[in-house]
């Protein structure tokens, strides 16, 4: 049995995180509007619910055109920085695959390992700074660990999700370092980050999709 991930899982993953954004964008509101701007559910949601339309129709044949329609949607249609932040995210897992229809999973974590250095470019965050990053950053380590000891997509996927659910968890304790949180100083220990939490949704989504 190959190992390798079809295209029309990683369209059916964008479809899952459109759905787990919008079932729970008042939740990622409500935790954005504790320490930030309260539209992050909001934008989450129209901005995925407008690139899976994007997707479907244009009907991506490859998985950089699959990635590069999401991510370019996602910068022109969401406001704030989960919009550039996103969009860049999946730009840069698309440039990195390339032109295939089906995924190794060494590739689709190399892929997702660019993404999150296209994020620090853009946010310039790093760890501990109660952003994304502490929900990504883990899961892509638990990922790379899992696939280095020869586990299949379905349990590497699940651990990066475990991992990114522990690093969103985390967040709650910390003092924000970036964006809108980081002017409430110590007042943002406490609350989750939202991103983390959106960040979240997407490798728990991801392993749901992997594992069918």
């Amino acid at each position: 049995m190959s190992n390798t991930i079809p295209l029309a899982v990683l369209v059916d993953w964008l479809h899952r995180f459109r759905d787990a954004v919008v079932t729970q964008r008042d939740w990622l509101t409500e935790l954005d509007s504790a320490i930030g701007d309260a539209d992050h559910g909001a934008n989450m949601a129209r901005g995925m619910t407008a690139a899976v339309e994007k997707a479907e129709q244009t009907a991506p044949q490859t998985a950089d055109e699959l990635f590069k329609t999401v991510g370019m949607t996602l910068v022109s249609t969401v406001g704030g920085a989960s919009g550039p932040l996103y969009g860049t995210f999946f730009l840069r897992i698309g440039a990195t695959l390339g032109a295939v229809t089906d995924v190794e999973p060494s590739a689709l974590a190399a892929g997702l390992r660019a993404g999150l250095e296209g994020v620090v470019a853009r946010g310039k965050a790093e760890a501990g700074d109660k952003t994304l990053f502490d929900a990504i950053a883990p899961a892509l380590d638990a990922l790379d660990a899992a696939l280095s000891d020869g586990k299949p997509p379905a349990e590497a996927t699940a651990a990066a999700a475990t991992a990114a659910a522990a690093g969103r968890d985390a967040t709650i304790d910390l003092v924000a370092r970036k964006g809108r949180a980081s002017y409430l100083g110590e007042r943002s220990a406490g609350h989750m980050d939202p991103g983390s939490a959106s960040a979240t949704l997407l490798f728990e989504t991801l392993a749901a999709a992997v594992a069918g």
